[in-house]
């Protein structure tokens, strides 16, 4: 559900001067810091729930161009244009900033030990920045557009782009903490797209916001392998994202301001399930709200055996499932809306006027979906195109319980099954769409995931299409797509 919690102790928070890494999060569930402006200037802001509401710490701070937050509670640090490096160990308060390096690049980044902080690839410190090792970076190349640290020690990621390839950005990847750099991904972008990257709260898990089309993809493999979990509306471009503390846990910020600061919005997105489906909050707001529809659905929780259908990074994301298809759709739009109108097949009518509305398909094939909302002064509309995907009923025997998750699905390779009831499993048998049994992989006691690899029982790839999960002797849970 949207929600908006004002507090006016943050007007003008906003600032298009800032870099777009400006949010960070804290060791703590629901903590998260960002600057923005206050009535004399620029300001450090912090908040314990997740967003909903902020306080500005230290107002004095003029110069602050990006921020990052230790593993030490309390730890943060900014740097200035300057490149200069302050530190607090009292939560950013105002008076508690001491002085602590030099020649430190905007790119700055928290490690995943107490004292541990990049200055982007190029070195890092482990005495909270008193001094700092220099890193030889053998094999990066190009122009850098982001910098991240994994959850995994030593491990780190560059995205770059090559002025004699405009239509790639390269995923560098580091195991031994930037001395060397490989490459490990290539995206289908171009070299101008605005990206952001975060990490998550797994090690190995990823974030990567095309800000340019306002796509969302993720990763669990070390960026391996990707999906989309989400397009949203690029009416309003989403600033950045940052993972959270806990499993499926990220944010996504907004920042809005116009009319010579007469209007001054920031909102934060909190999402618990990879950025599918958000939350709302609003700390900061004055004057007229900006507007814009946005919207994600899954499948009904009453027949959750189908899960929504991640796809490649390459291809578009949408929800599937087998006739009648029961959706619940999820508003996060931004404004002051009094009116939502959904047109749940994009055929002009006006299907419901709910905020979150739950709608049964009962036609197969591909549907567009359209949001419209209304404040009192404007209107927006949001459409995805083919976004749900309704198929005749396979004739298996369906579970409705939510034994197992199998993400990414569709997936070009691999495909990890996560069992979520218990008793757990011993065995995953996976058939073809005719029944017949293509592969069993036994799984370990006491682990709760497993990796399929695509190959059948011989060591060879499968076909790509359509096949079924079966746990152990029970009946079929879960369907799953290749795509190879």
């Amino acid at each position: 559900m949207k929600k908006f919690i004002i507090t006016t102790i943050l007007l003008f928070l906003v600032s298009t001067s800032f870099p777009d890494k400006y949010m960070t999060r804290g060791p703590n569930p629901g903590e998260i810091y960002f600057l923005g402006y206050t009535y004399t200037g620029e300001g450090l802001y912090y908040s314990t729930d997740y967003g909903m509401t902020a306080i500005c710490v230290d107002s004095t701070i003029v110069n602050a161009m990006r921020i990052t937050a230790g593993i030490t509670p309390g730890v943060v640090y900014y740097v200035t244009m300057g490149q200069e490096l302050y530190i607090s160990y009292d939560y950013g308060n105002q008076g508690t900033w001491q002085y602590r390096n030099s020649d430190i690049k905007l790119q700055i980044n928290s490690g995943v030990l107490e004292g541990h902080i990049y200055s982007s690839f190029n070195k890092h410190s482990e005495d909270y920045a008193v001094s700092f090792i220099n890193h030889n970076s053998n094999g990066f190349f190009g122009s850098k557009k982001d910098v991240e640290i994994d959850n995994t020690v030593n491990v780190g990621y560059v995205i770059v782009n090559l002025w004699t390839a405009p239509d790639t950005l390269y995923l560098l990847k580091s195991d031994d903490n930037f001395e060397n750099l490989v490459t490990h991904r290539k995206f289908n972008m171009g070299s101008s797209n605005m990206v952001k990257f975060s990490r998550g709260y797994q090690q190995g898990e990823l974030f990567f916001l095309n800000r340019t089309f306002q796509n969302l993809y993720y990763s669990n493999d070390y960026g391996i392998t990707w999906v989309k979990n989400n397009k949203f509306n690029s009416v309003h471009k989403f600033d950045d994202i940052v993972g959270g503390r806990q499993d499926g846990e990220m944010y996504i910020t907004l920042r809005f301001v116009n009319m010579m600061w007469q209007n001054a919005h920031v909102y934060v997105l909190h999402s618990t399930d990879y950025g599918i489906t958000f939350d709302v909050y609003h700390p900061c707001a004055k004057g007229q709200a900006p507007l814009a529809a946005n919207f994600s659905a899954k499948v009904s929780e009453e027949k959750s055996y189908k899960k929504s259908a991640n796809t490649t990074i390459d291809s578009v994301y949408y929800v599937t499932g087998d006739m009648p298809l029961d959706v619940q759709f999820y508003n996060y739009s931004i404004g002051d809306i009094n009116t939502y109108e959904w047109d749940f097949n994009n055929d002009g009518t006006i299907d419901s006027y709910e905020e979150n509305p739950l709608h049964t398909y009962v036609d197969t094939g591909w549907h567009s979906v359209n949001l419209t909302v209304y404040d009192v002064i404007d209107t927006n509309s949001f459409l995805k195109e083919d976004y749900i995907h309704v198929q005749k009923t396979t004739g298996f025997e369906k579970n409705t319980l939510p034994e197992i998750n199998c993400y990414p699905n569709p997936s070009d390779s691999y495909i990890t099954f996560e069992f979520l009831s218990n008793p757990k499993p011993e065995k995953i048998l996976i058939y073809n769409i005719i029944g017949q049994l293509i592969n069993s992989i036994d799984k370990p006691p006491g682990i709760n995931k497993v990796v399929w690899d695509g190959n059948d029982k011989n060591g060879f790839k499968c076909k790509a299409g359509i096949y079924y999960v079966k746990l152990d002797n029970k009946i079929f849970s879960q369907k799953i797509i290749l795509t190879h």
